[in-house]
């Protein structure tokens, strides 16, 4: 999976490339998640600004991605189109996830 990554402070922004997260590249996202994840970053902003669909695969990455990060780690999202949006209320993953209209956002919260 083609992903851009910045690190603003502390916070890494990671950024998918593809417009899906889905059973064929779920598994590359979420290696790539925990490879920064296991090079000690624990503050993550998963910016899904390019991404137009998740399926339940893609869905268990990123569960999985905050699940490796544990209690000391954070995890917000932004960027979500209205169908990924749609995906986290249907599944109440935003009871979960720290969801964000935009990057600015997200890296203040985590950076505090």
């Amino acid at each position: 999976m083609r992903m851009e990554h910045t690190l603003i402070d502390d916070v890494l922004v990671l950024v998918p490339l593809d417009a899906r997260i889905e059973a064929a590249n779920s598994a590359a996202f979420k290696g790539a998640v925990v490879d920064w994840i296991h090079k000690g970053q624990r503050k993550i902003v998963l910016d899904l600004i390019h991404v137009e669909f998740i399926d339940s695969s893609g869905l268990g990455a990123i569960i999985s991605s905050l699940k490796n990060l544990g209690k000391d780690g954070d995890l917000a999202l932004c960027g979500l189109s209205k169908p990924v949006m749609n995906l986290f209320r249907l599944t109440r993953m935003q009871r979960i996830f720290q969801l964000f209209e935009s990057r600015e956002e997200a890296v203040s919260k985590l950076a505090h």
